[in-house]
């Protein structure tokens, strides 16, 4: 043993380093060498071409020891030529910005009230549970069935059709639309009458605001009120409303299944909500007003809407998912001047890092691997939407080659165009598929 050398071990490095630095360096590093690049094109393009007047004038004074920059670079920083760029975060500067941030962050208030255990509770009371739990039963067995018919996996799992089951019976049974409500002394249709203050009562009960309808039987002239509640435990009592309240409710009462939900603001006044399925590991669109699962193009192509934010809050944070739900920003998409791109990239990581800043190490990595997960799905949207819009420019290929025309003829056709061959000399292949020809 004395025999062998004796080596020195190394005492590990305890020097700490800063994260945030080296990824404000890397940054900038990408940043400088897409200038570059820029530059590079510029220069051989003004080698090849004489530039016009207007290209050779630059509104950027030139400084000492820095070159000036090329017209064209100028011109592409409102180009889509710097989309591959990331995205730096930044907070907001002006007013326009500052107004957007404190709407989101007081939208994200929303899905914080769904953890009250008392509500919950409350609401595990008015939904029936046995018909739900045997109604989803029943379905994923049938999914399970289909599944194995064709050796794959069921397309969605249990918890997911107990979800159905009560959008089901939440459209159908429980919750009912109100556009103009109906007058309570004669039952006659209102009209619309204005905006009232709300009273004491329903201030307390959660009313930002109440619609006034005036009976439209001239012998009764009676008033109606109609608050629009945004209190959950209110909402379980009068299960009526549009569709804020629609939303509102039928969120909660996924919560209360036990489910993980968000709560989508639309800026087109609009909202929905995303229940995520642990069995495909995705959230899924469903909007508890039109009984859709599932289907994040209903409002672009399906009602034809242009949607410019979808902003989806959770008790864990907040997440731009705009690009779920509008594949094709050219047709669908509606301008987004709220704030700039990277004020509202710094608005949801503040409200992703409050969020959870009192969860575990081990849930935050979850939830950001859950985050970068979910945002490789959205640019899947992007790069499948960018594809569709290449193919359709160019037209199909139609074959000119004679052989290679496929047009369906009926069986007595076929029959008569081998008699024709045989009958002018040609030879044809005979075998039991050939027309004429049996076993």
């Amino acid at each position: 043993m004395a025999d062998r050398p004796h080596h020195a071990q190394r005492a590990p490095s305890t020097d700490a380093f800063d994260a945030t630095a080296l990824t404000k360096q890397f940054e900038q590093l990408i940043l400088t060498k897409r200038f570059d690049n820029l530059q590079k094109q510029c220069r051989s393009r003004s080698r090849t071409s004489s530039p016009s007047p207007s290209q050779s004038s630059s509104s950027y004074p030139a400084s000492p020891g820095r070159p000036s920059p090329c017209p064209s670079y100028q011109s592409s920083q409102r180009s889509s030529r710097l989309r591959s760029l990331p995205i730096v975060p930044m907070p907001p500067q002006d007013p326009a910005s500052m107004k957007f941030r404190n709407l989101l962050h007081g939208l994200s208030v929303t899905p914080t009230k769904y953890e009250n255990p008392g509500l919950l509770d409350e609401a595990l009371t008015v939904i029936p549970l046995d018909r739900l739990y045997s109604e989803a039963e029943e379905e994923c067995q049938i999914f399970q069935a289909q599944a194995a018919s064709v050796g794959k996996k069921p397309e969605w799992g249990y918890q997911d059709c107990v979800i159905r089951a009560l959008l089901k019976w939440f459209k159908r049974s429980f919750f009912t639309f109100v556009n103009n409500p109906p007058c309570s002394r004669c039952f006659m249709p209102t009209i619309a009458h204005g905006m009232a203050p709300p009273t004491p009562d329903e201030t307390a009960r959660g009313a930002t605001r109440v619609e006034l309808y005036r009976c439209s039987e001239p012998s009764c002239g009676a008033f109606e009120r109609f608050p629009r509640y945004s209190d959950v435990w209110q909402l379980l009592q009068t299960r009526r409303g549009r569709v804020g309240e629609w939303a509102n409710c039928f969120t909660m009462l996924c919560r209360a299944l036990g489910s993980r939900v968000r709560w989508v603001w639309n800026s087109e006044d609009y909202v929905w909500t995303e229940v995520y399925s642990e069995h495909q590991k995705r959230w899924v669109h469903v909007d508890a007003c039109e009984e859709a699962w599932d289907q994040p193009r209903l409002y672009t192509e399906g009602w034809g809407r242009k949607l410019a934010y979808c902003i989806a809050f959770s008790i864990d944070g907040a997440t731009d998912v705009t690009r779920r739900y509008v594949r094709s920003p050219a047709k669908h998409g509606a301008h987004r001047t709220r704030a700039p791109e990277e004020v509202l990239l710094w608005v949801i990581y503040e409200i992703r890092k409050m969020r959870r800043e009192k969860l575990s190490p081990s849930e935050r990595r979850r939830l950001m691997k859950e985050d970068e997960r979910e945002e490789r799905e959205l640019r899947a949207f992007t790069a499948a939407a960018l594809a569709a819009e290449i193919n359709a420019l160019f037209p199909p290929r139609r074959s000119t080659r004679p052989d290679e025309q496929k047009t369906p003829v009926s069986r007595e056709e076929a029959a008569a165009e081998w008699l024709r061959t045989r009958q002018s000399g040609g030879t044809g292949q005979s075998g039991p598929d050939r027309p004429g020809e049996g076993r």
